[in-house]
């Protein structure tokens, strides 16, 4: 490791108390293969459906159904093709159109998929002059229903942009937090600091721990690789990595992910300070 920075004065928070979660209440459907969206993973009343939508090169989009009113929600749309596949394959009519924050990976298909949907597209306020035109402008604690009994809910989630926002539908319960958190990491602090990331990694703790986080890259091997070096000796993140290389080698997606796994394993989730979260991030960067 380069520098004089020693991995001990790293404080993680103390460990939880970790059991395996294969179902966590939901109907797990293995064999999920990169390439397509059509085999989601679903809640307990299995009116709501989950689909990831592989983009570009590590992207992950993500498809929310509802089955009873037959609407359709996307997260992070960032190209239109596979969407519109995802959308042939599910069936239902794209009501809502979700974005997380600015970048383009994460926009660039949106006002293609409104024109051609007639979707409404939602958004940050903070970001509005840096997004597509905004249909629904949004702020912490806003809520957008969906479907017959289903919600989205806005939390504040700076540190990778300064106005990058998360949507947590409890009725999943998921996650959908763009680059703000990742599957055992975090995204770049390109526009905020570590105190902003701590915070939203903090209000993102506290959701319930069978949360389905649905992040916005494919990044989790390269991920685990820098947790084992920091946390060696954490037997819960030894599994976690070993279950995602299985995974990565079949051809499935290492998403989604429960907030109980992701606590017992990531360190910046487990990062005791802003400070720590810091040295993390610069270790990661260089690593």
């Amino acid at each position: 490791m380069s520098g004089s920075f020693s991995i001990r004065r790293i404080r993680f928070t103390n460990p939880i108390c970790y059991r395996p979660c294969h179902r966590h209440g939901f109907a797990h459907v293995y064999g999920l293969c990169i390439s397509a969206a059509s085999q989601p993973w679903y809640t307990n009343t299995m009116t709501l459906a989950l689909h990831p939508v592989p983009m570009r090169t590590d992207n992950y989009a993500w498809l929310v159904s509802d089955t009873e009113s037959d609407l359709r929600a996307i997260i992070d749309p960032c190209e239109e093709q596979p969407a519109l596949e995802a959308l042939r394959q599910s069936g239902g009519h794209l009501a809502l159109i979700l974005l997380t924050h600015h970048h383009d990976d994460h926009i660039a298909a949106a006002a293609a998929l409104r024109e051609r949907t007639g979707a409404l597209i939602a958004g940050a306020a903070a970001d509005a002059d840096r997004l597509p035109r905004l249909d629904h402008t949004l702020h912490e604690g806003n809520r957008l229903p969906f479907g017959t009994l289903a919600e989205f809910q806005v939390i504040n989630t700076p540190g990778h942009t300064r106005g990058h926002i998360s949507y947590f539908m409890p009725q999943g319960p998921f996650l959908f937090c763009g680059d703000t958190l990742f599957s055992l990491g975090c995204g770049r602090l390109f526009e905020g600091t570590p105190e902003d990331m701590f915070k939203s990694l903090r209000k993102i703790a506290t959701l319930p721990a069978d949360t389905l986080i649905a992040c916005g890259h494919e990044y989790t091997s390269a991920n685990a690789r820098f947790a084992l070096h920091v946390d060696p000796d954490n037997a819960v993140l030894q599994r976690r990595t070993a279950d995602v290389t299985r995974m990565r080698a079949s051809g499935q997606p290492s998403l989604p992910v429960t907030l109980a796994q992701e606590l017992a394993t990531n360190p910046f989730l487990r990062a005791s300070n802003p400070h720590a979260l810091g040295e993390l991030r610069q270790m990661k960067d260089r690593f």
